[in-house]
């Protein structure tokens, strides 16, 4: 049966009696949706919204011509839906007609009209039933290539990759928040992409970096604000929970939220209900939570820098993602995918390849960013580059001479201990000083004052 009826009701042909009388044939779970003119109907039919039955009065406007023409319009819009011309009185030659010119069905008006409704309802049966079908394979072939699309965005061949992409495709079928855990670098923001596109189609996926915001900000910028609410609230604004509305929200860098902000974030997680700045009605929000961090939550929880409500409530599913040092053999398949990406990326830069002595440096380094480090290696061995083989010189990856740790007193040893430090971690960071800073745990002005000081 119909789940969503639309019907083109102008003025001077008032249908609403017809609607009536088919959601009551059709039963409880029908909506009847009702248009004032053809520009409408043709908006409303292509919004995206699946309709299972249209209505249009044969005699619309200005005759019969002007009632016939918009049917193929809505053909043009719509191939497969039912589409019926009704009309107050009518023949043979007139239902013809209208078949001719797009409609499914014909139906008159006037006595009777109930049992003629239910008469076409049984005709079409098995019509709207193949639509239904035909729908649901099409929303899971969308679920299919996004899901393959999201795949794809994670290279590596590895057991360590193949068990989170396992998980991910376990968890993704439950409605139920996720944790991911790793190092910076590693890939979960792609991780969390996956186990959205897997868990259906058409849905919004909103991220937010949570270490990019104050509490003020990140209030703001999650549950949105009313009008007025604070100097330059000009109007009402929609926060990400609202916009992630039926898909998901990917919290990254949980593990920098204060412990004011994460009792709001619990309260959400708790009871599905948030209030925008400056209002006072609850919001509900189905937004699935995907969280991510780098900290060691279970540290921070016995420090009490973290609260262990919102860790239960988020670890429904605990996903680690591993460090690249770890995943077996995935360096070489990541260094040339990223290597083969670039020269499509840049024409330019075709036809190069990685040494066997480049590969060998890169299976042999830790990589403390990861994959991103990974990437921004070659992408940059690449740009310099100049005879097509691109060698550890290129990368950067020279043996360097060992900056040594011995000396003649133990603040000497100290010292050139920072050093080493120090010029690992930048280049780590590819001379970011405030990321390096940050994978030290330092601030960034500490930071330059020892690579100062040192002369790292």
């Amino acid at each position: 049966m119909p789940k969503r009826v639309l019907i083109l009701d102008t003025p001077e042909k008032d249908l609403h009696k017809l609607g009536e009388t088919f959601a009551a044939a059709i039963g409880e779970g029908c909506e009847v949706h009702h248009v004032g003119d053809s520009k409408e109907l043709l908006l409303k039919l292509s919004s995206g919204l699946p309709y299972d039955l249209v209505l249009v009065d044969y005699n619309l406007g200005d005759g019969e011509l002007r009632g016939l023409d918009i049917l193929p319009e809505l053909r043009l819009v719509d191939e497969e839906i039912p589409i019926v011309a009704v009309a107050d009185k009518g023949d043979v030659n007139v239902a013809a007609k209208a078949v001719k010119a797009g409609a499914t069905d014909f139906l008159v008006r006037g006595k009777k009209l109930e049992e003629r409704v239910k008469t076409l309802l049984g005709k079409m049966k098995n019509l709207i039933s193949l639509i239904h079908r035909n729908r649901l394979l099409d929303e899971q072939n969308v679920l299919l290539r996004e899901a393959d699309r999201a795949r794809h965005e994670i290279v590596g061949e590895s057991p360590q990759i193949q068990k989170v992409i396992e998980l991910s495709h376990r968890v993704a079928k439950i409605p139920r928040p996720v944790l991911l855990v790793g190092e910076r670098g590693t890939g979960k923001e792609i991780i969390a992409r996956l186990i959205h596109a897997c868990g259906g189609p058409n849905r919004p996926l909103v991220c937010v970096n949570c270490a990019a915001f104050t509490d003020t900000l990140l209030e703001s910028e999650l549950f949105g604000h009313e009008k007025g609410s604070f100097t330059g609230a000009d109007s009402l604004v929609h926060g990400k929970f609202e916009l992630a509305k039926g898909g998901t929200l990917f919290l990254d860098e949980i593990g920098n939220m204060t412990l004011s902000f994460q009792q709001k974030i619990l309260r959400v997680v708790e009871y599905g209900t948030f209030t925008r700045v400056g209002g006072s009605t609850e919001t509900k929000t189905d937004a699935r939570i995907i969280a991510a961090t780098n900290r060691d939550l279970k540290k921070k929880m016995e420090t009490g820098k973290f609260l262990r409500d919102l860790y239960d409530r988020l670890s429904f599913e605990v996903i680690r993602v591993p460090p690249l040092r770890e995943r077996e053999g995935d360096i070489e398949v990541l260094a040339r995918y990223f290597l083969n990406q670039f020269m499509k990326e840049i024409p330019a830069f075709r036809g190069k390849r990685l040494s066997k002595e480049a590969l060998k440096f890169l299976r042999e380094y830790d990589f403390p960013g990861n994959v991103r480090e990974l990437k921004n290696k070659i992408e940059r061995a690449a740009y310099r580059d100049t005879t097509n083989e691109i060698t550890p010189e290129d990368i950067g990856m020279l043996p360097k001479k060992e900056i040594s740790v011995e000396g003649k007193d133990f603040e000497t040893r100290v010292e050139n201990f920072k050093k080493r430090l120090i010029k690992d971690a930048l280049e780590a960071a590819g001379g970011n000083q405030a990321q390096a800073a940050r994978s030290l745990g330092l601030s960034y002005h500490q930071f330059r004052y020892f690579h100062k000081k040192l002369k790292a």
